[in-house]
């Protein structure tokens, strides 16, 4: 499983994470990241937030509901064994 580091802007800190999946969706790139390879872990559903043309990525938190939903959908289907619990 892929490592990824992040760091926040806004807390000025790094926060690493594990890439689970990685999907394209109506031109958007999303990537569903978890903070632990083991066990029931939390997970979140990024966007791609940067310029095609950019070598580095700006990720943002997906958290519109309707959003979250579809995109949520997309990777439970692409991990056949994972539920994407929205809470």
């Amino acid at each position: 499983m892929e490592k990824i580091k992040f760091m926040s802007e806004e807390l000025g800190e790094e926060a690493e994470f594990f890439v689970l999946e990685q999907t394209k969706i109506n031109g958007n790139s999303y990537i569903l990241v978890t903070d632990s390879e083991e066990g029931d872990a939390q997970c979140m559903i990024l966007r791609d937030m940067s310029p095609a043309e950019s070598a580095d990525s700006v990720y943002e938190i997906v958290d519109d509901d309707d959003e979250l939903g579809v995109i949520s959908k997309v990777f439970e289907e692409l991990l056949e064994d994972v539920d994407i619990l929205r809470g």
